[in-house]
């Protein structure tokens, strides 16, 4: 594949906020640690404080790789040095996370994940001394089950139907049956389709929880380069983070300092993404994801008859840390204190929300990593490309939107002068001297010229428009060939990351797909990536 980089401003799909971070706005620097280059990644690594217990932490990794009762993965091997790794103190991983989407959802899932094993490579390369291993931390406690419940392929819509509740890592995958043989369906039968009809139909037929369904899957995918995937919903990896778990419910930190630098974000005009609550956890059972709440002096399920006094709900974090599950704002803190990690990739929204967090990370002591926006790319099939090349488009220009396009491209190919911008500037000159004559009879009639004026300008510019809209017609057999190319490479309007599946990509073009993601994308470069298959 051939590649070609354009800056995430060019491309208009970038929060401001995003963009501010990327360029080092000063008023920004308060609400992050370090960087996103090698030389914030020198300052991390000399200043890191881990809290991590790292021998533990390679224990229940290869524990939940190698259980007697689940089949070994693939590249079992090649996992499990890097698991071993991450038991030395010179070792460190580089993160991203996601929920558990059916079949990896969207793209951008795929792009995290590269991004993370990318970085990894170059820091590596930066920091010989030193291990960094990549790793995909599963949102296994999240019960946003319509958010994961389908994906697109092929422009069409596979969803998986059933009622749920509680944690989504924990959903039984039996139902997923129909959507299983509609995903395998749309692969179809051509070059690597079987190949991976079978990673996903011993996924989500072999394995009986959706957390190691997805497991396995993304194992498949990536495990030959080293991913380690991560499951948190372990006890023992809570019982390391109870202490923050009863320190906040108690306290309600989380909630003092989130809040605090939320209101400094919105005074700098950031939209900010998370709104933490008086209690940040939720209570997670098999069948139980809700809400803790405190009222009337008692801690409360939401919603159920579960309830505790303080010495109560004390025991049961020290007991049943397991049953404490970080919402969104505490999930990150949770992640920091149990790996020993030195980046976090995520998307836009992500890095937004996690500048709401730095305040309190500060107060419990925990470091947080260095920020990077994960790659983001687009992938221009071959039939795509050509039209593209035949109407001399820039990778810039597609991001632009269809109108947009078509009169640059018309106004770019037309035989005929469209533009009326000679004819305005000989008016402007007569009507100044208009306005002079005005002015000169009566002063209280230069306004009046100056509404002519204003009023004929807005009359130039329809007639220009409509000239370009005539000349348009003239091309539409041509401009036709825009409207298809927006509609193959911007699905709904939105970035094709955001929609498509990585399926057919993955039928075409098999693993190679993921070794051209790896070798095209830098982390660090921060630029959008168009790759031409």
């Amino acid at each position: 594949m051939d590649a070609n980089c354009i800056d995430y401003k060019e491309t208009g799909y970038f929060s401001k906020t995003v963009i501010d971070y990327l360029d080092d706005v000063p008023e920004l620097r308060s609400f992050y640690s370090y960087r996103p280059d090698l030389k914030g990644f020198a300052q991390l690594l000399e200043n890191k404080k881990v809290t991590a217990n790292r021998q533990l932490l390679a224990q229940v990794l290869t524990e939940q790789y190698f259980n007697a009762d689940t089949p070994l993965l693939p590249y079992a091997d090649t996992v499990k040095a890097n698991i071993d790794l991450l038991a030395a103190d010179n070792s460190y991983t580089v993160t991203t996370g996601h929920q558990l989407n059916i079949f990896t959802g969207p793209l951008y899932f795929i792009y995290k994940i590269v991004t993370a094993i990318k970085l990894a490579r170059q820091l590596k390369t930066a920091f010989p001394d030193k291990e960094f291993v990549p790793v995909y931390w599963m949102a296994s406690e999240d019960h946003d089950f319509a958010e994961i419940n389908y994906t697109y392929i092929g422009g069409k819509k596979i969803q998986w139907q059933q009622e749920v509740s509680g944690a989504t890592g924990r959903l039984s995958t039996k139902a997923l049956r129909d959507a299983l043989n509609q995903y395998k369906g749309i692969l179809g039968l051509d070059n690597h389709a079987t190949e991976l009809a079978q990673i996903v139909e011993t996924a989500y037929g072999s394995f009986s929880k959706l957390a190691d369904a997805t497991r396995y899957l993304v194992n498949a995918l990536f495990g030959q380069y080293g991913l380690v995937i991560i499951d948190a919903d372990d006890t023992r990896l809570k019982q390391q983070f109870a202490p923050i778990i009863q320190q906040d419910i108690l306290e309600q930190n989380s909630f003092k300092h989130i809040s605090a630098s939320n209101g400094q974000l919105q005074k700098l005009g950031v939209h900010t993404q998370v709104n933490p609550r008086e209690i940040n956890f939720f209570y997670l059972t098999d069948d139980v994801r809700e809400r803790l709440v405190f009222k009337d002096g008692h801690y409360e399920v939401l919603g159920h008859d579960i309830r505790f006094t303080q010495d109560e709900l004390t025991a049961e974090i020290n007991g049943h840390p397991e049953r404490f599950s970080p919402n969104v704002v505490m999930r990150p803190l949770y992640q920091e204190c149990i790996l020993p990690n030195v980046a976090y990739i995520g998307g836009g929204a992500e890095i937004v929300y996690w500048l709401q967090l730095k305040a309190n990370f500060d107060h419990y002591g925990i470091s947080v990593p260095v920020l990077i926006l994960r790659n983001s790319g687009l992938v221009v099939p071959k039939q795509a490309a050509d039209k593209i090349q035949r109407m001399e488009l820039t990778a810039a220009q597609l991001f632009k939107d269809a109108d947009t396009i078509k009169k640059e491209w018309t106004l770019r190919n037309t035989q005929h002068d469209l533009s009326l911008n000679e004819e305005w500037r000989e008016l402007q000159c007569i009507f100044e001297k208009v306005k002079l004559r005005a002015y000169k009879i009566d002063p209280t009639l230069a306004p009046s010229a100056s509404a002519v004026q204003a009023r004929l300008k807005h009359a130039i510019d329809n007639l220009e428009n409509k000239l370009i809209k005539a000349e348009k017609r003239n091309f539409a057999t041509r401009l036709t060939q825009i409207d298809a190319i927006k509609q193959d490479l911007f699905p709904k309007n939105s970035l094709q990351e955001r929609t498509e599946n990585f399926g057919l990509f993955y039928v075409k073009y098999g693993q190679v797909f993921i070794d051209e993601l790896i070798h095209h994308f830098q982390p660090l470069d921060f630029k959008f990536t168009v790759l031409n298959a």
